[in-house]
């Protein structure tokens, strides 16, 4: 099992825009292998932090190329957000 955080930082001005993307691409998970386990807002409004499992390390580099996932950020332009992932395991 692969479990990670994902740090997503929205654009100022493109909150809603951002969460409406990572609704979208939250939800292709299932089809990689992987689970959100935990989605958990700021207080700002600008930032969330997702937990994210999968099964394997294949199922995460095969969500990274979805090409619908893809297409979805291409759309979105500069209101994406930035996202930084850091692999974690228990401790």
């Amino acid at each position: 099992m692969l479990t990670l955080v994902a740090i997503v930082e929205y654009r100022v001005g493109a909150e809603a825009a951002g969460q409406r993307y990572e609704d979208t691409v939250l939800a292709l998970l299932g089809r990689h292998g992987g689970r959100l386990e935990r989605r958990l807002r700021g207080t700002d409004g600008r930032t969330e932090v997702h937990v994210i499992t999968f099964d394997d390390r294949a199922g995460y580099e095969s969500f990274l190329v979805d090409p619908e996932r893809a297409a979805l950020r291409t759309a979105l332009g500069e209101a994406a957000p930035n996202t930084r992932v850091i692999e974690v395991h228990e401790v």
